[in-house]
């Protein structure tokens, strides 16, 4: 726990060339792309699973994005930016502690397996949080969920705390998926005589 509570300012704040802020900013692109094209494909299995969920609920949190091509394709766009921004942000964190003293390549190849890493992490998530949800069965009581589903109007209250659980899941897995990215991938310093000058 303290070896996490001491990396955290240098990731948070962190004092970087700008020789090593361009690759992190480009990972943090790209992990963004990634993330969103899960995200997008993610939302079509769970949109199938349960429509109401979209409907009732997603839609109206996006309706400012709706590119009005159908339920299909706003499902997927819900998806996309709901995932975004989560890439980003972990692929910025592997980046900050992967790229500076290191030989880019061996960089990238670390940066990508702690993203795999964060993939397998809210896949995993999903995954239980689907399990979760079957494991519960039909006759599960569900009134903690009680205002969603009166508010919200839904008629499908199963399929849709189901599809609830799968994305919470997915969210938590992916976060789990990050710090253990970060605590067992770690950088390979190179002399410094090898670094490029800070600009």
């Amino acid at each position: 726990m303290r070896r996490v509570l001491r990396m955290i300012p240098g990731l948070l704040l962190p004092r970087i060339s700008l020789y090593d802020l361009r690759a992190v900013l480009a990972a943090a692109v790209l992990g963004a792309i990634v993330a969103g094209v899960y995200g997008a494909l993610h939302d079509q299995l769970t949109y199938s699973l349960s429509r109401e969920y979209f409907t009732k609920l997603k839609f109206h949190q996006f309706d400012y994005a709706d590119p009005g091509l159908g339920e299909r394709a706003f499902a997927a766009v819900v998806g996309l930016l709901a995932t975004w921004w989560v890439g980003f942000v972990a692929a910025w964190f592997l980046g900050r502690r992967l790229f500076p003293g290191q030989p880019r390549a061996t960089a990238w190849r670390r940066i990508a397996l702690g993203f795999a890493v964060v993939l397998a992490g809210g896949l995993l998530g999903g995954l239980a949080g689907y399990a979760y949800g079957v494991w519960r069965g039909p006759e599960a009581d569900l009134a903690g969920w009680q205002w969603a589903i009166e508010r919200f109007g839904v008629t499908d209250a199963r399929s849709f705390v189901r599809v609830a659980y799968i994305h919470n899941g997915g969210y938590v897995g992916g976060a789990l998926g990050l710090l253990a990215a970060l605590l067992t991938i770690h950088p390979n310093r190179r002399p410094l005589q090898d670094m490029p000058p800070v600009e």
